[in-house]
């Protein structure tokens, strides 16, 4: 994305925090909290990020997050995110954080969510960067594991925008976690879901139908269910796709071959995001770079990109409008 396009609004709806996690602020942090690491250097570090799969990468993923251990440390890893994406147009973030990956290191919930919390006020104040935080239920984990962390984030409620569900897709259905889900809706948070990435389109239909989920996260594979495509438009069921990423973890041999101009042309409701930007090889502004370079998409496909992530956002009306409008006065 060239020229003014790199700087247009977005909207970042797919990021997970711990994923934005550097090879050098890993290291800093693993001094810090006197953590050893399995690397003797950044470049050995950066060399690991060959992966084979969604779960070779969360292997490596989860090893990185042990150096974030006390609230500075999340602070840190957020604020490291924002100043990176301040220049590439990102207006508003609504970022996953996974807490099962610290609370069962023993790393206290409230240092997690106040760190990370503390960050998105600074970028709100700092960088005219709005931000909700949506917890992640680990899907490779017990329902019953799940429905405790959401009883240790209720005294947090004011600081989380909704809940979501990651790790590993293969072997864990959306359905395990209808109890939890449920519980989350009715105490008013947001529902979205990982499905439809490595997983088949009935995940997808699980999400929509069992966890009542307003977003799919990812969900490139709905294009093998020709209704369920038709229910994802009718419906304007958000996709947040990542390009990068679904290259990175082979699920696209080559960003050419990324299936994005096809649910485009379906007419779904698709927008573009980083994922885990520091394991994948960019952040957002050099996902729609990729894009428009190995897929050929001109500044229209470009901006409705932007325009469709303030439209799948959790954005009040008024702000939702203000920045599709200001999208719409580019065209």
């Amino acid at each position: 994305m060239e020229g003014p396009l790199r700087d247009v609004s977005k909207a970042e709806l797919h990021l997970h925090i711990e994923g934005a996690l550097e090879p050098e602020l890993m290291f800093e942090l693993a001094a810090r909290n006197s953590v050893s690491l399995p690397f003797s250097s950044v470049e050995e570090v950066r060399s690991a990020y060959d992966f084979e799969d969604l779960q070779s990468f969360l292997d490596l993923y989860y090893q990185g997050a042990r150096v974030l251990v006390q609230d500075q440390d999340f602070y840190d890893l957020a604020w490291s995110y924002f100043t990176k994406v301040a220049g590439q147009g990102v207006r508003h973030v609504e970022m996953f954080f996974d807490p099962q990956t610290h609370t069962e290191r023993g790393v206290p919930f409230g240092a997690v969510i106040g760190g990370l919390h503390g960050a998105c006020v600074d970028a709100e104040r700092r960088l005219r960067i709005s931000s909700g935080l949506i917890l992640c239920f680990l899907r490779h984990l017990s329902a019953e594991a799940a429905e405790e962390t959401l009883r240790q984030a209720r005294p947090h409620r004011d600081m989380i925008l909704g809940v979501g569900l990651d790790s590993s897709e293969r072997g864990h259905p959306p359905s395990k976690f209808e109890g939890v889900f449920r519980q989350a809706r009715e105490e008013g948070l947001r529902a979205v879901a990982h499905a439809g990435e490595e997983g088949p389109p009935e995940y997808i239909w699980e999400a929509l139908d069992l966890l009542q989920v307003e977003r799919i996260d990812h969900g490139v594979r709905c294009l093998e269910d020709a209704e369920l495509v038709a229910r994802l438009r009718d419906q304007r069921t958000p996709l947040t796709v990542c390009p990068l990423s679904n290259v990175k973890l082979c699920v696209f041999e080559h960003m050419r071959d990324h299936n994005l101009a096809q649910l485009l042309d379906a007419g779904l409701c698709v927008s573009i995001h980083s994922d885990d930007p520091a394991y994948f090889g960019g952040y957002i502004g050099d996902n729609f770079e990729a894009v428009q370079t190995d897929l050929r998409l001109d500044d229209e496909v470009l901006l409705t990109l932007a325009r469709n992530s303030f439209e799948a956002s959790f954005l009040d009306e008024p702000a939702k409008r203000r920045s599709i409008e200001e999208i719409d006065r580019l065209r």
